[in-house]
């Protein structure tokens, strides 16, 4: 049923896009115009509505349906499936009239555009993850119903308002769990850190709080920040008791430590490394670092050495080496056996 939905979506999309714009009859009457974009409205013929809306509004921009056009016009574009210009018209409504009895409309269609833009139709019929996806539409969304239910507490769409922003609230916070979790396989632990606090102090109340503090507990106990993990890890056993990561309150991490050995390395068991393992608190990064910096400092011309009172450039002496206590087994063997 799926795939039939699918199809006669796409032939219906493809005979609207193929059929010729509209013409509206220039004789019709401000009345017969209203009348008959209500109709359309009625028959659920939102491309003729639309065109008859807009003919309205042009043509008679101060007549007595105007305001009710550029309304019903945010609604057409919505039914339509054209986020964009409804989003506009609402704009639109919004900056010519502020005080107008239903600006809320406005207010709240807009939100709604939003809200249903992030749900496209692959999301109608499929069993997508919407926590996985861009959440752009969603934070905007979420602004505009804030925006609706501050300025217009009382009104009759703040309720469906303030129930979308929970739904949206829950999955802006799951969207960061997410980007945390990527966070926590590529190594990032810094970021990932970074992450569970944010939805810990932006996103109270919502389920996702305990998988932050899942998150801050792991990613610090990488980074063996040990005084953090241990806060994080006693507020998520006091918060969370029954949370997936504790078990007889131990603490079991999401994701494995990584193996970041080289595939030489791995092959033979640990016998042949390719590069020798970091000192603790060594990065390669710093390695690197360090090597620029021995290979610019070589690169000075000696004009510009500092010399001595002889003329004679100054040469910085070099650390002594430990003496190499390697027998002639290990020589042989390239250190193999070590």
């Amino acid at each position: 049923m799926q795939v039939k939905h699918l199809l006669l979506i796409a032939i219906l999309a493809l005979t609207a896009a193929c059929s010729s714009k509209e013409v509206v009859d220039e004789n019709l009457s401000e009345v017969e115009l209203y009348q008959q974009a209500q109709n359309d409205l009625d028959n659920n013929s939102y491309t003729s509505a639309t065109a008859k809306l807009k003919a309205l509004e042009s043509r008679y921009p101060f007549g007595r349906y105007a305001d009710q056009a550029q309304l019903e016009l945010i609604y057409a574009n919505y039914k339509n499936a054209e986020p964009e210009a409804a989003k506009s018209a609402a704009e639109r409504f919004i900056r010519l009239h502020p005080q107008h009895p239903n600006v809320d409309y406005a207010y709240y269609l807009k939100g709604l555009t939003s809200f249903d833009q992030d749900v496209g139709l692959l999301a109608r019929f499929l069993p997508l993850d919407m926590t996985k996806r861009d959440p752009g539409a969603a934070r905007d969304s979420y602004n505009e119903f804030a925006q609706l239910t501050s300025r217009f507490p009382n009104s009759r769409y703040s309720p469906d308002a303030k129930q979308r922003m929970i739904y949206l609230r829950n999955l802006l916070a799951s969207y960061e769990i997410h980007v945390a979790d990527y966070y926590l396989t590529r190594q990032a632990y810094v970021a990932a850190a970074n992450r569970g606090r944010y939805v810990v102090e932006n996103f109270q109340e919502t389920p996702s709080v305990g998988d932050g503090l899942a998150i801050m507990t792991e990613a610090y106990q990488r980074l063996h920040l040990d005084d953090l993990a241990a806060t994080s890890l006693e507020t998520l056993k006091l918060n969370y008791p029954d949370h997936p990561s504790l078990a007889d309150g131990q603490f079991t991490p999401r994701v494995d430590e990584a193996d970041n050995r080289s595939w030489l390395s791995k092959a033979t068991l640990g016998l042949i490394e390719s590069r020798p393992p970091l000192p603790p608190g060594e990065t390669r990064a710093n390695q690197d670092v360090q090597r620029q910096f021995q290979d610019a400092k070589e690169a000075i011309p000696n004009e510009l050495k500092p010399k001595d009172e002889n003329g004679d450039v100054i040469e910085e002496e070099e650390p002594e080496s430990e003496s190499s206590d390697r027998s002639w087994f290990s020589y042989m063997t390239f250190g193999m056996f070590d």
